[in-house]
């Protein structure tokens, strides 16, 4: 999981592309790069650590351009180095650079990476952001094919998940995969045009007017304007359907972001509603596990008309504990990141809500920490179906071992996370919140990937 962002137009585009990864950091955390252009030649600045820490004034000033591309990173392929880290600069013998970020998963990496370092092309990361930007160079520089036709032999050629920024000296093209796995959005500001991960980064930039990407849609922006061609996605598919990600809505994207054609924070109170309308537990308060579930502990709240109470205090200045690169850094993090209200659990039944369970590590913690405060009974709600299968497309769930789910029963997971009760969504009441729930993956729950290497 990444987040990306792109900018052309009339003002400084390092700092419009900083402004909109800062609204993006939530979707990575481990590294962060710009890449600049000024109609001639590209820039590139890109280091492990945070937007505001890589891109204070001083540089950002350095990086003069009128187009822009940056990516926030979330490692799930490919080590935690700066090489690994996007966007990636592409140069070739005949002078044109190029630069392009991506966010999502390709499943088969490794034989479209074989296949074109057997045709002479080198990389210098494990990343597959890279792949696709070198396959797009090579087609155009060594085959001869224009922009639109890389772009469309890309789509036949690459299985998985990407929603992706392609920079030039002078255009940005902007497309996402024929299954719409990742979010994407496109805004237009005064001065110029703007793409990112999610809508939330076009508040921020004050965007006027914005939209989805399509799945299989390609954006040709440059300062003059801007040209859409649509592919047909069906056939690129090869038959079958959309797969958005169903996990975006439920923890990845931030609340106040538009997605798949609707509002996250409406469907994370219907998924609480949705938890609330099978549990009978008597209790003295419902609490998030903030920020991640507080809407649906609010829609929890409202449907059983238990007090809402935010007893856990988090600390905005530790990351996303879920996407933290190691088990041991992701412990310590939790213990960093969460304190219980002074004296608020004495003796409380106490509902925690959570949006899901991976590895069960955190939660058992944070169980451990409200009864320390004091709770007489903890019980955990949890807003999605259980997680037993690895994500093959952005979610860094990477084996069958860690995902606890996969290797215990519900009971044994109560067991296992010490909480007096545990209640799970079914994925059927996951697609009752949904709107167009056909379109959705829900892999990682069921087993059932739409798209594997090979297929």
């Amino acid at each position: 999981m990444c987040g990306i962002f792109g900018y052309i137009g009339d003002e400084p585009a390092a700092e419009i592309t900083a402004l909109g990864l800062f609204m993006l950091q939530h979707r990575g955390q481990e590294a962060c790069g710009i890449a600049v252009s000024d109609g001639r030649k590209l820039k590139l600045v890109k280091e492990l650590g945070y937007v505001k820490e890589v891109f204070y004034q001083e540089r950002l000033e350095e990086l003069d351009g009128f187009a822009a591309i940056g990516h926030v990173r979330y490692p799930t392929r490919g080590t935690p180095t700066v090489e690994n880290a996007q966007p990636h600069l592409i140069t070739t013998l005949n002078g044109p650079v190029y630069a392009f970020a991506s966010n999502g998963d390709v499943v088969n990496y490794r034989n479209l990476r074989e296949a074109y370092e057997k045709k002479g092309v080198f990389f210098d990361s494990d990343n597959d952001g890279e792949l696709l930007g070198r396959m797009l160079v090579y087609k155009m520089e060594r085959e001869g094919k224009d922009p639109v036709q890389a772009v469309l032999e890309l789509m036949g050629e690459v299985k998985g998940a990407y929603s992706a920024l392609f920079l030039t000296p002078t255009r940005i093209y902007a497309f996402r995969d024929p299954w719409g796995f990742r979010p994407m959005v496109f805004g237009k500001t005064d001065g110029g045009y703007a793409v990112a991960s999610e809508s939330v980064a076009m508040d921020i930039i004050r965007a006027k007017e914005w939209r989805e990407i399509e799945p299989a849609e390609l954006l040709i922006i440059s300062k003059e304007g801007v040209e859409g061609v649509k592919f047909n996605e069906e056939e690129l598919r090869g038959g079958g359907r959309r797969a958005h990600c169903s996990f975006e809505i439920i923890y990845f994207a931030r609340p106040d972001s538009y997605q798949y054609r609707q509002f996250v924070h409406d469907k994370r109170i219907l998924l609480g509603e949705k938890l609330a309308a099978k549990d009978t537990v008597e209790a003295d308060a419902v609490v998030p596990v903030p920020d991640s579930s507080n809407f649906m502990a609010l829609g929890y709240s409202r449907k059983r008309g238990i007090p809402l109470c935010f007893g856990l205090i988090r600390s905005h200045y530790v990351g996303r504990t879920f996407i933290k690169p190691t088990q041991s850094i992701r412990d310590e993090s939790v213990r960093q990141k969460f304190n219980p209200l002074y004296k608020f659990f004495s003796d409380k039944r106490v509902i925690l809500v959570d949006d899901s369970i991976v590895r069960g590590t955190t939660i058992r913690k944070i169980v451990r920490m409200v009864r320390g405060a004091g709770a007489k009974e903890v019980h955990v709600r949890i807003a999605s179906p259980p997680v037993r299968f690895p994500c093959r497309y952005g979610i860094d769930t990477p084996t069958y071992e860690e995902l606890i789910a996969n290797r215990m029963s519900i009971e044994e997971i109560r067991k296992f996370i010490e909480a007096d009760s545990l209640i799970y969504l079914t994925v059927e009441e996951l697609r009752e919140v949904l709107d167009y729930p056909e379109d959705f993956c829900y892999a990682c729950f069921t087993g059932e990937y739409p798209v594997l290497e090979g297929k």
